[in-house]
């Protein structure tokens, strides 16, 4: 295998990754709507994709320049680094699809990369002043998404107050349509742009690029990767996020969805990698909360946040141990 190909099988793992991020996250997105019973399974994963792959024509790349070159240093890792750290991620996002726990595919990224390049190099690979905001926003971004919703909540409930309650209903299962097309756009922008970062370094670690910038090719691959994956459903998850952590209806749900549309948005204008799943998973929970605190099911809560913690680290642990067993099996790669 030459250099060269070892970049096409970065590029194309990278491709993979995303699709199996679209999949494993494809129940941030629909989760509610489906529950809901808004839209069937299909025709949800349809509109979530679609807006998946709008989002490439909204955002920028501040994302994706946080994975690449904020978080390691990009001069310090080889192909084979990225190539460990996705496996790690892929494996990991595997391991918590089968047991259906809605865990982070970003953390899983971040984490996979980060362990492989610790065992190429060591510690000093890391910029450790970029990994500050990525794991702060592990319990940040699930308290936004939180509060927002039950800010949500709260003032819908008192716009609606006097209304008959199937025509509420049927107001917020019209709503829920465009607050489940926000949040798949601010899915979409984010998770899309982890890839984004990885493909670019690869480029850049390869020699076809002299410095970090996002070609619009790969802008557009990620992101059809992206909705790829979200067309073909992650249904276990879906079932985790939609039904076991609270029962919610049409206007809990555009409440959920908004809440944390707005937050994957904002962090991604300020180049911030959080969690689709940490988001949805506390607005989902802060609806919830906002009607009684027995109506949220903290057993289940409970065990996804501990899925949470664990995410980095042991994706690191997996990527840092592919990285190993890789390099004898690569070391004629020039």
């Amino acid at each position: 295998m030459t250099a060269f190909q070892l970049l096409v099988v970065v590029i194309g793992l990278t491709l993979a990754f995303e699709f199996s991020n679209g999949w494993h996250d494809a129940a941030n997105s629909i989760a509610t709507v489906v529950s809901t019973r808004v839209l069937t399974p299909f025709r949800a994963v349809a509109w979530a994709a679609f807006w998946n792959f709008i989002a490439a024509f909204f955002f920028g790349t501040a994302v994706a320049s946080t994975i690449g070159k904020g978080m390691i240093h990009i001069e310090m890792i080889s192909q084979q680094v990225l190539l460990a750290g996705l496996l790690g991620a892929i494996s990991w996002n595997l391991i918590t699809l089968i047991l259906g726990l809605p865990t982070s595919s970003s953390h899983a990224l971040i984490g996979g990369y980060g362990g492989a390049a610790i065992a190429h190099a060591g510690f000093k690979t890391l910029i450790l002043s970029g990994w500050v905001k990525p794991v702060l926003f592990i319990f940040i971004s699930p308290f936004v998404g939180m509060a927002l919703s039950i800010l949500l909540t709260i003032l819908t409930s008192w716009l609606v107050r006097k209304q008959r309650p199937q025509r509420v209903d049927k107001w917020f299962r019209r709503l829920q349509l465009l607050s489940a097309a926000l949040f798949s756009l601010g899915h979409g922008t984010n998770d899309s742009q982890k890839g984004m970062g990885i493909i670019t370094t690869a480029l850049v670690a390869g020699g076809l690029l002299k410095s970090f910038a996002v070609p619009y090719w790969v802008i557009i691959v990620c992101h059809l990767a992206m909705g790829g994956g979200t067309m073909a459903g992650g249904w276990r998850i879906i079932k985790t996020m939609g039904q076991r952590v609270t029962k919610l209806t049409p206007f809990g749900g555009f409440a959920a969805e908004t809440a944390g549309g707005l937050t994957l948005v904002m962090n991604a204008k300020f180049g911030i990698p959080v969690s689709t799943t940490h988001t949805i998973t506390g607005a989902i929970v802060g609806v919830g909360a906002s009607r009684r605190l027995t109506a949220v099911r903290w057993g289940v809560t409970r065990r996804i946040v501990v899925a949470w913690v664990l995410t980095i680290p042991g994706a690191a642990l997996i990527g840092g141990g592919i990285y190993h067993f890789l390099v004898p099996l690569l070391n004629h790669i020039r």
